[in-house]
């Protein structure tokens, strides 16, 4: 399972930092960040769900207000 972070999608509500502890705050930029992921695309982040975090990282798509968090399982199908 894997996730995909638009940052440039993202709004800065912090919504998924209190989901799932691989989201970060940047004040500086007023968005999040996905520790440990790789810039797949120019503000297209990609990072490999550990086991365990699914639930957590299935959640924190879900709250985002602007759907800039997408989850897809190891098939390539999105979940979320």
């Amino acid at each position: 399972m894997h996730v995909e972070f638009d940052r440039d999608t993202c709004v800065g509500m912090f919504q998924c930092v209190a989901e799932w502890d691989a989201f970060e705050k940047d004040l500086n930029d007023g968005k999040a960040d996905l520790a440990g992921s790789t810039e797949e695309e120019e503000d297209l982040f990609v990072v490999e769900v550990p086991d365990g975090e699914e639930f957590d990282a299935k959640f924190a798509a879900r709250v985002c207000p602007v759907d800039a968090i997408e989850v897809y399982d190891d098939d390539g199908e999105q979940v979320v």
